[in-house]
């Protein structure tokens, strides 16, 4: 029984329910605006990371980040690029260097990064920001052990740690830190 003053309003839908592709895409889109909102809220939170989305794609984002000090990469500043899928935050960014990086984990032409939360580890509470840091971490500390580049792996697991420092800062000068003059 309804309380007195109170009529039953019935309305009816003909709409159809959206397509699960197309929940998962506004969701991944909401996400993105989110993490978005958080960067411009907190540029200068983090001066390692310069996080820029796509004017006219949420989807494509790239990131500046400085070379981690006390490593071969001091000084530089590195371009990553950034390809969203629509299932984000349920599954990984595609991330890789564009700027050129001497890297046991980071192959040399293509700039695909070896690092498990990008692949079997990922975790939708993973960021953008986030992942950019763990980038930074593994720069820092590479893993010599599943190298993308044979060379760099190579060095650091036969123990030569100061032809691999050599390399490394020799292209961090050529391809990530301005020219002078």
């Amino acid at each position: 029984m309804r309380p007195s003053g109170v009529s039953l309003i019935v309305l009816h839908c003909s709409c159809k329910p959206l397509p699960l592709a197309a929940l998962c895409l506004q969701a991944s889109r909401a996400r993105l605006f989110k993490e978005y909102k958080e960067v411009q809220r907190e540029k200068s939170a983090d001066p390692d990371i310069q996080l820029v989305c796509d004017d006219s794609n949420i989807f494509k984002w790239t990131a500046l980040i400085k070379g981690p000090s006390e490593t071969p990469y001091e000084g530089g500043v590195f371009q990553l690029a950034f390809a969203v899928p629509e299932q984000y935050p349920l599954q990984p960014p595609q991330v890789r260097f564009l700027t050129k990086i001497f890297h046991p984990n980071v192959h040399f032409k293509t700039g695909e990064i070896c690092l498990d939360i990008l692949k079997n580890a990922w975790s939708p509470a993973w960021t953008l920001q986030s992942v950019c840091r763990a980038i930074i971490a593994l720069m820092a500390h590479p893993e010599p052990d599943s190298p993308l580049n044979c060379d760099s792996g190579n060095l650091l697991r036969s123990g030569d740690i100061r032809g691999f420092q050599s390399m490394a800062r020799m292209y961090t000068r050529l391809a990530a830190m301005p020219k002078k003059g």
